[in-house]
């Protein structure tokens, strides 16, 4: 098919596309601990239905964990196979005070469609449907779409699942719709991503709770221990000050400063934290941040010491970095900082592996020029990410002479994870012209 049919095709399947992206907003899948999983189970079957649709044969899979969808589609003779990823599987909501509509229900506002899930990564989803639904039976390049149901708590099934399925996943060229775009407008490939440390520290200093006006003075409370224990953890700066961790060169574009206030959301008077380009310090230093604290609640806090307090921290590591050693530098950190010869426990909840990826060679060539014809001319940029994708590093073990292309359907505020997550309906119908003409010019590669 030309470029010129492939446009029109991709116009004439996006209202189709985009009223399935919305049933499959509707289905709150979410994988973590204490949640229904048996919406997993109907997110699967919607999406099994979605890929049988498109004449693939297809599998739902599972290796003790959330079941993922495999679907297959033969190449023709003497063409490459391409495998499709993504995830639908979603995160949790948190306040839904904070969400302006229902985030299970999409609504459209200002050419945005809202909804959790709508950006991260369902409509990854359906891109790669929408560029089958384009071709029709005129694909020229074998498919395999593998989309799996627990990314967003750490895949953790997911290696074991390759393993199992290795010889039915093989592919010569393998797309993973979970990034996302320097800018509306502007494409982009991702690559290189942080690696993850997610882990527990909790602090130890009574035995039971006691009265804070009787004891308190000499008597340290776990939660203010706790509290001086997590300052070490950065520099005045902001910089993080755990031995052990590595940075890398510096990235080759920057990220404008007043830019980055806007799409982050950052307060008037507040001030950036670390040292550095603004592009190393997201996407080549690591960062540290805590993500939660167990401690009493202040509407219901007693007038008592604390005798036990908890944090989550979750570290980010720069392309390079090894996940265990990373692990081990900041629970030596943390026992080697305990105030007040507190007791401090150091427990690790999952970590994932940097990547870095060598975006040179035709299929890298191929997806530029698709990317440069579906934005109209704007010149595709290779981009880091601040974000971690572990998996990306088993797909390079377990298919090393595969050329991988990390794209995605996100834009600056897109705000997955957050309230009030959000697609851009434009970029999204170029995301979807992209793929199409990928999978063209990947077969005229093959055949060149």
């Amino acid at each position: 098919m030309s470029e010129q049919d492939l446009r029109a095709a991709i116009e004439r399947e996006l209202p189709g596309v985009r009223a399935d992206l919305e049933r499959l907003v509707r289905i709150p899948g979410i994988a973590f601990d204490g949640f229904d999983h048996s919406h997993l189970e109907r997110s699967a079957e919607a999406v099994a239905e979605l890929l049988r649709g498109c004449s693939l044969d297809v599998r739902i899979v599972r290796a003790g964990g959330q079941p993922a969808v495999i679907g297959r589609r033969p190449a023709p003779p003497g063409a490459p196979t391409v495998l499709l990823y993504a995830h639908h599987d979603v995160q949790p909501v948190g306040d839904r005070s904070r969400w302006e509509s229902d985030p299970f229900e999409p609504v459209e506002r200002d050419g945005r469609l809202y909804g959790r899930g709508a950006a991260d990564d369902k409509a990854g989803i359906m891109a790669h449907v929408a560029a089958l639904r384009a071709f029709g039976d005129a694909l020229p390049v074998g498919v395999i779409l593998f989309i799996e149901g627990e990314e967003e708590y750490g895949s953790d099934s997911l290696e074991q699942l390759l393993a199992e399925h290795r010889d039915d996943l093989a592919a010569d060229v393998i797309v993973i719709a979970d990034s996302g775009n320097w800018d509306v407008g502007v494409p982009a490939l991702t690559t290189s991503l942080r690696g993850i440390v997610n882990g527990f520290v909790e602090v130890r200093t009574l035995s039971h709770a006691v009265h804070s006006g009787m004891f308190g003075g000499a008597v340290p409370d776990a939660l203010t221990t706790l509290v001086r224990l997590l300052a070490t953890l950065h520099d005045d700066a902001g910089d993080v000050a755990v031995d052990g961790l590595i940075s890398r060169p510096a990235a080759t574009v920057d990220y404008p400063e007043d830019r980055l206030r806007a799409e982050s959301g950052m307060l008037d008077g507040v001030s950036l934290v670390g040292t550095g380009r603004l592009t190393d310090r997201i996407w080549r230093k690591p960062s540290l941040s805590v993500l939660g604290i167990d401690a009493p609640p202040t509407a219901e806090a007693p007038n008592a010491l604390v005798p036990t307090a908890k944090a989550k921290l979750s570290i980010r590591l720069a392309p390079g970095d090894d996940p265990k050693a990373a692990y081990a530098a900041l629970r030596a950190h943390l026992e080697k900082h305990a105030p007040w010869g507190a007791q401090v426990t150091v427990s690790l909840e999952h970590d994932g592996a940097p990547c870095v990826i060598d975006a040179t060679g035709p299929v890298f060539d191929a997806a530029r020029a698709a990317f440069r014809a579906a934005w109209d001319g704007v010149d595709p940029i290779d981009m880091g990410v601040g974000g971690s994708i572990p998996f990306i590093a088993t797909f390079q073990e377990l298919f090393p002479n595969a050329a991988i292309l990390v794209t995605g359907v996100e834009d600056p505020d897109s705000r997955a994870h957050g309230p009030n997550e959000s697609l851009h309906l434009g970029e999204f119908a170029r995301v979807c012209l992209a793929e199409a003409l990928l999978l063209a010019k990947v077969a005229e590669t093959a055949g060149g």
